[in-house]
């Protein structure tokens, strides 16, 4: 923050305590003018705090007098927005008390994710996201699309420090495809965000096609401050693919951008990829002068982002080589202090998001699903042709059966030739085949490998609802580094990586052991850690193509005519 907002902060602050203590009176030439006059005058002086001030407090005080709770919320509101940091998350507080006075569940569910909002912009990811949550609970009563998809973004924001990058990059393209008409702010956030997941997930190819589809769009719609983020991203990219030139240039060009916006987290983001581009052309001592702005920031803001946790990795291995054990001594705390942190935030988070966000969402969803079907059977119960259409539906069904019934003995053929082809070979290790994954520390990458073979070799993937958190807490590393390298090496998301290695095992016992074909499907699901037999039928179709009933009943049939 330089020393202009600093001023203009301390101005309004001063002008608002002021005024309440005077007993403020809205000037003359503001006492007849509309509440649309007042806010358009004071977003024109955004710039300008100060003279904003008097058009925000003539505002609020107008609502006040008139007993106004609505327009009272949106007065405080207005404020919160036109302050910073700490000043703002007061204002927003006034906004929820006047916002629950009207009873109106849009504005109540406002004012908490512009809460939030304030909180995530102080990087305080915990608060952000309870208000976030409360927000979800008001808005769930609502019809308000825009305010519906607003939070949607933001929940993408703290998914995505989470290192959930399907997840958010889901949420993303809804967000994109909602905002893009009628909304060029929050279309463009939503868009550079989007570019960002998909370097996360290692589609730097979408990811560059991505910031210059939002730069484009910047000049198009008129966003201008926007192009700073899509260029930030761009530099980020260009690392990832090795032209660390480009990727210098192109980040050193941003950080005055967002330096003036107070981003200080994309700044301190800035810091640690100039200085890894730095570091991979051996410029170690350049790279260590942006590493020490990493720590600068991680010790007046308080932040750090799971992947900028390695810039304390390689400032330790730095000075070991130098011999100054002051240092390295240093950042082994600083390390170990970031470690906490990120502990501390990343439990609260994933319990917060996993237990209240997603539940909420499903039983949206859920009501969606019965308000749907409600629609649909009193659709059916009127139509004429209802028996023409049950006729043709079973013609279809009986086609469809026979033609995968021989799609199915195929593959059933071809997980037989699979398990007899194995019974004699051990598995390949493919992962020795790959080069090392980029953005990860080698020796991190080599340890979890190692617990992966150990955990696959002891089968503890057969342990009920192993979770990408609950492993990688097992693990000790965060859930985005085990994700990544499960991604990578194994080329596949979690979850299938773990249903997978669970359906192979109960396919290769069902071949041996007669005993337990007998079994039910529920039987099954338990016997490989499965929570239900939905999710072991789902997961077992997905690997084999198959239902575990016709590789069952096939099996039975081939030990009959064996014993003929």
């Amino acid at each position: 923050m330089n020393q202009n907002q600093i001023l203009t902060i301390f101005l309004l602050l001063c002008y608002l305590v002021s005024a309440q203590q005077k007993g403020y009176k809205i000037p003359d030439s503001l006492k007849n003018k509309s509440y649309d006059y007042l806010d358009d005058k004071a977003y024109d002086l955004k710039k300008d705090t100060p003279r904003a001030a008097v058009y925000l407090y003539a505002y609020l005080q107008k609502a006040k007098k008139e007993q106004n709770w609505k327009q009272i919320a949106n007065g405080y509101g207005n404020l919160s927005n036109q302050s910073s940091d700490k000043l703002s998350l007061i204002y927003a507080d006034s906004t929820i008390y006047a916002a629950k006075k009207t009873k109106n569940n849009t504005l109540v569910g406002s004012a908490y994710l512009s809460k939030g909002i304030a909180y995530y912009s102080l990087k305080q990811h915990n608060y952000a996201l309870d208000n976030y949550i409360l927000a979800s609970n008001y808005l769930a009563k609502t019809t308000d699309k825009y305010l519906a998809h607003k939070l949607k973004y933001h929940i993408a924001l703290v998914k995505y420090y989470l290192g959930y990058y399907d997840e958010t990059i889901t949420l993303l393209k809804e967000c994109v495809s909602y905002f893009k008409n009628d909304n060029p702010q929050p279309y463009l956030n939503s868009l550079h965000f989007l570019g960002v997941c998909y370097n996360k997930i290692g589609e730097y190819g979408l990811c560059a096609e991505t910031n210059i589809l939002g730069l484009s769009q910047c000049k198009k719609l008129n966003v201008l401050q926007m192009q700073v983020y899509f260029i930030h991203s761009q530099g980020i990219n260009d690392f990832f693919k090795q032209n660390y030139a480009s990727a210098i240039n192109n980040i050193e060009s941003s950080i005055e951008g967002l330096k003036e916006k107070n981003d200080f987290a994309n700044e301190s983001v800035a810091y640690f990829y100039i200085g890894k581009s730095y570091w991979k052309i051996q410029k170690y001592e350049v790279a260590i002068s942006y590493f020490e702005k990493v720590d600068k920031l991680f010790n007046t803001r308080g932040y750090l982002r799971p992947d900028l946790r390695e810039v304390y990795e390689m400032f330790i291995d730095y000075y070991k080589t130098k011999d100054n054990p002051k240092l390295q001594l240093y950042y082994v705390d600083q390390l170990l202090k970031a470690d906490r942190l990120l502990n501390d935030t990343f439990k609260y988070l994933i319990g917060k998001i996993n237990k209240e966000y997603n539940t909420q969402e499903l039983l949206i969803e859920k009501e969606n699903l019965k308000q749907e079907l409600f629609i649909k059977n009193h659709k059916y119960s009127v139509l004429i042709g209802f028996t023409s259409v049950l006729f043709s539906g079973f013609l279809f069904v009986t086609y469809r059966n026979l033609r995968n019934q021989k799609i199915y003995k195929k593959r059933f053929e071809e997980l037989i030739q699979q398990l007899n082809n194995s019974k004699d070979k051990s598995k390949n290790k493919e992962n020795n085949e790959k080069p090392t994954i980029s953005g990860i520390n080698p020796e991190t990458v080599s340890i979890i490998l190692k617990q992966l073979e150990k955990f696959e070799s002891e089968k503890k993937y057969l342990d009920r609802d192993w979770k990408l958190s609950s492993l990688a807490t097992s693990f000790n590393y965060s859930p985005s580094y085990l994700s990544s390298i499960i991604h990578y090496y194994k080329e596949k998301k979690f979850n299938e990586y773990i249903n997978d290695l669970k359906i192979e095992y109960i396919i290769s016992i069902l071949h041996t052991n007669r005993l337990l074909r007998n079994y039910t499907n529920k039987a099954l699901a338990e016997e490989v850690g499965f929570s239900s037999t939905e999710r072991f039928s789902k997961a077992f179709r997905a690997k084999t193509g198959i239902s575990p009933a016709y590789f069952i009943n096939q099996l039975k049939k081939e030990s009959t005519n064996t014993n003929l």
